[in-house]
C-alpha cells in the first residue's frame, strides 16, 4: 500500500511517500480501506516537529472509509460499512484520564495518511447517513472539539449567545451546530472577506477584530449589554482577556486553542466577580462523537471545507493551512 511517512527531524520537506506492506486485521480489529482524511492544527505540530514522533510515523489523526476486512471477533462493523475513526481511540466513554488520551492516531501510534490500515474497532464509529468520504473525515477531531465544548461541557440551546473566535475548522463547526440548536452566534475574525462568508452561513453579528480591538465589549453591546453564555476560545492567552469581557456572569469558556501562545496573563478578578467557569477541551470521547452524530434531527452538521488534495500532494496541503488563507477544511483524499 501507499502511504506518506514522516521523516526525522521532521518539516514539510520530510513528508516522504513510500510503499509498505498492507495489514491484515487482528483479533477484534477490523482493516479500513481509507478514503480522505482532514488536517488540523495538531496534525501540523507533529508533522513541523513541534511533537516528536519516532521517524517514519505515518502522520494524520482523522480518516473516513470502508472496512474491507474483519479480524476474528468484530461484532460492531460488516464488511462494506462506512466508518469514521476516533481521534482518542482509547477513551471510550466517560471523563478524560490520562491513558484514554493516548494512542492519538498520526502521534502516538501511525496514523490515516495511508491507504489501508488495521485498528480495533472500538477506535471507529459509523458515519453519519449521507455524508460523503470527505465530509466525513472532518468530523472527528474538529466537529466533536466544538460539540463537547458547548454541549457536554457548556449547555448551549435554544436562545444562547455563542462567541466563535476564527474560521478555521473548529469555528465553522461551533457556528453550524450553535445554529442548529436556534442559539445566536457572533463570530470575529482580521478578515472582512472572512467575516461576509460567515454572515452569509448564518452568523448573527460578525466583528472584526483588528478594526476593534475591544471586541469584548463590543459583543457584550450586542448581547444587549448582558454578555455572551459561551466562548469558543481558539486564541489562548492573546484573547482570553476579550473573551472573559465578553461573557455574562456564569458564562462558560471552551478553551479550545492557543494559536497566540501557551501561556500569559489572565484578568483573574474579572473572571471571578463575573463566576465564570473554563474548560479544557480536548476533542471528546466515542460516546460524544456518538452522541454527535446519532440524531441528525437535532444537530445539523454542515462541514464547510476549504480545499481538497490528493494524498501525494500532503506537503501542500499542509502548506495551504500554514498559510492561513484557508476557510474551513483542509480535506485529504487518499
Amino acid at each position: 500500500m501507499k502511504v506518506i511517512i514522516l521523516k526525522k527531524p521532521g518539516g514539510l520537506d520530510h513528508l516522504i511517500a513510500e510503499e509498505r506492506p498492507d495489514p491484515a486485521p487482528g483479533p477484534g480489529q477490523v482493516l479500513v480501506r481509507v478514503r480522505a482524511s482532514s488536517l488540523n492544527f495538531h496534525d501540523y505540530v507533529v508533522v513541523t516537529g513541534g511533537i516528536p514522533t519516532p521517524g517514519g510515523r505515518i502522520p494524520l489523526s482523522d480518516c473516513a472509509g470502508e472496512v474491507v476486512g474483519l479480524g476474528d471477533g468484530v461484532t460492531d462493523f460488516a464488511v462494506g460499512d462506512r466508518v469514521m475513526s476516533l481521534f482518542f481511540p482509547n477513551w471510550q466513554d466517560g471523563g478524560p484520564e490520562l491513558q484514554k488520551l493516548i494512542g492519538v492516531p498520526g502521534d502516538h501510534v501511525d496514523g490515516f495518511a495511508a491507504e489501508l490500515v488495521a485498528m480495533p474497532q472500538t477506535a471507529f464509529t459509523k458515519m453519519p447517513a449521507g455524508f460523503s468520504f470527505e465530509d466525513a473525515a472532518t468530523l472527528p477531531c474538529a466537529a466533536l472539539t466544538a460539540f463537547r465544548g458547548m454541549f457536554v461541557e457548556g449547555s448551549v440551546r435554544a436562545g444562547s449567545w455563542v462567541l466563535v473566535q476564527g474560521t478555521g475548522g473548529v469555528s465553522m463547526f461551533a457556528l453550524s451546530l450553535a445554529k442548529s440548536v436556534g442559539a445566536k452566534v457572533i463570530q470575529t475574525s482580521s478578515s472582512d472577506e472572512k467575516l461576509q462568508r460567515v454572515k452569509a452561513l448564518g452568523a448573527d453579528h460578525i466583528i472584526n477584530y483588528k478594526t476593534t480591538p475591544n471586541w469584548g465589549a463590543k459583543a457584550r453591546e450586542l448581547t444587549g449589554g448582558i454578555g455572551v453564555d459561551e466562548v469558543v476560545e481558539i486564541g489562548g492567552p492573546g484573547t482570553l482577556p476579550q473573551s472573559i469581557a465578553a461573557c455574562r456572569i456564569g458564562g462558560h469558556i471552551s478553551m479550545i486553542g492557543v494559536l497566540t501562545g501557551i501561556s500569559g496573563e489572565v484578568p483573574t478578578a474579572a473572571f471571578f466577580s463575573s463566576n465564570l467557569t473554563m474548560s479544557g477541551i480536548t476533542v471528546g470521547s466515542r460516546a460524544h462523537q456518538l452522541d454527535m452524530i446519532g440524531d441528525p434531527n437535532r444537530y445539523n452538521i454542515k462541514p464547510v471545507i476549504d480545499s481538497s488534495y490528493p494524498l501525494e500532494k500532503l506537503a501542500d496541503a499542509f502548506r495551504r493551512m500554514e498559510s492561513q488563507r484557508h476557510f474551513g477544511k483542509i480535506v485529504v483524499t487518499i
